[in-house]
């Protein structure tokens, strides 16, 4: 066989493969589709025709009989449980159209998980990240159990505004830097123990930069590090700086070990100055920073109004705490920076 003919099969399988592989995704993702639906108006059946009625007991007892039925004819789909997510998730989004969308973009694997989330809002940002960075359902997990949402800048705003943000996310492609931001980060698959250096922790960022990007989220590029810039004749450096695509803006993260001093404000206000001068692009936003410390005062942050200047301190963990901890940690700050508001709004 000739180079040439070998050449042009290759190329033509390619091409088939290519073809055949996307029939395939299509066909998986009508189905998964079809799936939920069907799934969706079970539940409504249940729920409309048996459990409405006014004696509960009398109705799981119905569930049971048709759950034996429905297993015997049509698989173990349809177990007690099973059904009993069915009416759940109609309970929960009893929109058809609603539905109808999100049965296109989610699996019922997904949708199962996102459904015992009861915070509306909650739920609601984790079903509008999940389809924006098309999380898995391996990742949906992870980023609940490490309390995303909590971490994330946008739950300390007012509800109003985290309405709009998330569909703004939702129908427009639109990210703010408040579904951005989180305080903390959890960086624990760095695998850092005790002591070690900022050089130390760059590198590990480094050797995991795609568990680091799956942290901040998928739209974050990787530029350089240590990138040098030049002031005068007095060379600094940037420890890593990175790219986001939705919110169009260069982002610097900058690492220290030691708590957050005020100082740093100055430092990092000097380099955003010079790429808005020197490395911002047509059509982009002014570059914007993050200051990755291992502890910080809120009241101090607060005061130096960083914001204004396009930075954000954030606490780094390189070990999980456990659950209950890291939660009372969280919600402590979304009750005080909610309170904060309300205080604001009155003034």
């Amino acid at each position: 066989m000739s180079d040439v003919l070998k050449n042009n099969i290759d190329f033509i399988y390619k091409e088939i493969s290519t073809v055949i592989n996307n029939s395939k995704n299509k066909v998986a993702l009508a189905i998964n589709s079809e799936m939920v639906i069907l799934y969706w108006s079970i539940g409504k059946i249940i729920k409309t025709q048996i459990l409405n009625d006014e004696r509960a007991e009398y109705g799981k007892s119905i569930i049971k009989s048709l759950s034996k039925e429905l297993t015997t004819n049509y698989g173990k789909g349809y177990s007690q449980r099973n059904l009993f997510n069915m009416v759940n998730l109609y309970e929960i989004i009893n929109d058809f159209q609603i539905l109808q969308t999100l049965s296109a973009k989610l699996s019922w694997s997904h949708l199962l998980k996102l459904i015992t989330i009861n915070d509306k809002l909650k739920r609601e940002f984790y079903i509008t990240m999940c389809i924006n960075e098309r999380w898995s359902i391996r990742t949906l997990n992870e980023r609940i159990n490490s309390m995303l949402y909590e971490r994330t800048a946008i739950s300390k705003k007012p509800e109003e505004t985290i309405v709009n943000d998330l569909k703004a996310l939702s129908e427009n492609n639109k990210m703010s830097t408040d579904l951005f931001f989180r305080d903390p980060y959890v960086l624990d698959f760095l695998g850092l123990q005790d002591t070690y250096s900022e050089k130390d922790l760059e590198n590990a960022i480094l050797a995991e930069l795609e568990k680091f990007i799956l942290e901040m989220g998928r739209d974050f590029a990787f530029l350089g590090r240590q990138v040098r810039i030049t002031i005068g004749d007095t060379d600094y450096y940037i420890d890593l700086l990175f790219y986001h695509r939705k919110l169009k803006r260069l982002v610097v993260i900058e690492l220290k070990l030691g708590r957050f001093l005020p100082e740093h404000k100055g430092q990092v206000e000097l380099y955003l100055r010079w790429l808005k001068k020197n490395e911002m692009a047509e059509g982009e936003e002014e570059p914007i920073a993050i200051i990755l410390c291992a502890e910080k005062n809120s009241e101090e942050v607060e005061l130096l109004e960083l914001g204004a200047s396009g930075m954000h301190v954030a606490e780094y963990m390189t070990q999980l705490p456990p659950k209950e901890l890291l939660q009372g940690k969280l919600h402590a700050a979304i009750e005080r920076a909610k309170e904060k508001f309300e205080v604001n709004k009155i003034e």
